[in-house]
């Protein structure tokens, strides 16, 4: 599978954030480095639209395919104007982004083009940046958003299928991977062998149809923020304690698989992949696109796959991105699937976490705690759920826990971070644990259709977990077992 490791944009063989001549401040692979980037053309460039700048960007990475002329037209094609605006990407400011939007895989799993956002989640700039100019050019000229899916997700999801077609649904999509430091992260490897649709390239094709769906729906009175502007309200947020994000209404990137869902499954997606694999064969002449029974299926499939893994299921922060410490010893696996979902709180940290620093921290705290002060060969808990709108790995789907004693064997055990005796956690918090884990817990085979749930303190004695408050939620929930 080594050899789809290619970039989706075929974008050519440009390494990305090596040494070269960059902006001044800008030194990392992450979110925020590169909105630096852009801020520092804004500001020497005041009133620079939006959509010039961005078509910039698109005319710098060389991202002028057939299909992407289709629907945005060249960007070397640009009015006097806008041309003029162009040349504010000098020699300096060219090869930073160039190297920072060019998406390529190399043959050893090191993905390029991809950074890391404030959520801890990692996103490739490619498909971000073609539905953010597809949303803007839509707004310019009072038109729908033609082509936004096939842009930011059809294409890249259609060839993945279809190159991997013989392969089981479950190999056509992804991986993920992880930096090599999250504080300072300048290379991410990738955790098996990339497929065309890895996490990244789908995560910025979501991010894309958002913010382009967004751009596209502004009032005509209404006028784009600046592009750093755009890029920052959507990563760049800040939750509040006892608010988190309940109380939050606009898009952010956390709810990016659940955003994307309401604006793309009404789309009909098997139609718009079919559709956007015929306009890739018509408009590159790919003759190798077979459309036959055998596509469609292919398609199906893949779709089933890539609804399953990434809007059923919620987004799991993997263990080395949260900086987990070895497991001491051999893990012993779980058989499955499993009858129990164990809830828990952790007590301690006692307060909700609600970024991914803080939630990173708490997750290494507790696994310090489990190992060096009980003695446990892990961090106890199968996964625990955070407030800043993620799920984090500890034991896994496929590894015995020490979460619940006597039971472990049998189900799950999964813990909101906080203490939960007086307040309930948010209701966001709540329904990644109650509806979106244990759907993809159900679907993936671990949990069987008819699980259980109890708290903590149904099968343990001695224990409040997981809180009064919590635990009188929980007594509502449709499995719930007394």
């Amino acid at each position: 599978m080594t050899s789809f490791g290619v970039s989706i944009f075929v974008l050519g063989l440009s390494c990305f954030f090596t040494v070269y001549s960059r902006p001044a401040g800008v030194h990392l692979r992450n979110m925020d480095s590169f909105i630096r980037a852009v801020q520092q053309v804004e500001d020497s460039n005041p009133g620079i639209s939006p959509l010039a700048l961005v078509r910039a960007l698109r005319r710098t990475a060389g991202h002028d395919d057939a299909m992407t002329i289709h629907f945005l037209g060249a960007s070397y094609n640009l009015s006097d104007a806008e041309v003029l605006e162009t040349a504010i990407l000098n020699a300096s400011s060219f090869s930073f982004f160039d190297k920072a939007i060019h998406h390529i895989v190399t043959d050893y799993g090191e993905e390029r083009g991809v950074v890391l956002t404030p959520d801890g989640t990692t996103v490739a700039l490619a498909p971000l940046l073609l539905g953010i100019e597809l949303g803007l050019k839509a707004k310019m000229e009072g038109t729908p958003a033609v082509g936004l899916f096939s842009l930011t997700l059809g294409r890249t999801l259609g060839l993945s299928f279809l190159s991997l077609q013989d392969f089981p649904p479950s190999y056509r999509l992804g991986p993920n991977g992880c930096w090599d430091n999250v504080d300072y992260p300048k290379m991410f490897k990738l955790s098996q062998a990339a497929t065309l649709a890895t996490d990244a390239v789908i995560n910025g094709g979501m991010d894309g149809a958002i913010l382009g769906t967004d751009l596209s729906n502004l009032s005509a009175h209404e006028p784009p923020q600046a592009l750093s502007d755009i890029l920052k309200g959507y990563y760049s947020f800040i939750l509040h304690e006892g608010q988190g994000l309940d109380a939050l209404t606009k898009h952010v990137s956390p709810r990016r698989r659940e955003i994307s869902r309401a604006i793309l499954e009404p789309l009909d997606l098997h139609s718009q992949v079919m559709e956007t694999l015929a306009l890739v064969w018509k408009l590159e002449k790919t003759e190798w696109i077979a459309f036959d029974t055998g596509l469609g299926k292919a398609v199906k499939d893949g779709l089933e796959r890539f609804v399953h893994k990434y809007w059923d299921c919620p987004q799991i922060i993997p263990r080395c991105q949260w900086g987990a410490k070895a497991h001491r010893g051999t893990p012993l696996p779980l058989s499955l699937p499993l009858r129990f979902l164990y809830v828990h709180h952790t007590y301690e940290p006692s307060s909700p976490c609600l970024s991914f620093p803080t939630c990173s921290r708490d997750m290494r705290s507790m696994q310090r705690y489990h190992q060096e002060d009980r003695g446990w060969s892990d961090i106890g808990y199968s996964f625990v759920v955070g407030s800043d709108g993620y799920v984090y790995e500890g034991r896994g789907w496929n590894q015995l826990g020490r979460h619940t004693r006597g039971h472990n064997d049998v189900g799950y055990g999964v813990s909101i971070i906080g203490n939960y005796t007086a307040t309930l956690p948010s209701r966001h918090a709540m329904d990644l644990l109650r509806h979106r884990l244990v759907r993809c817990a159900v679907d993936g085979g671990g949990l069987v259709a008819n699980f259980t749930i109890h708290g903590h303190r149904q099968v343990v004695n001695y224990t409040s977990c997981p809180g009064d408050a919590f635990f009188s939620e929980i007594r509502t929930w449709e499995h719930f077992r007394d």
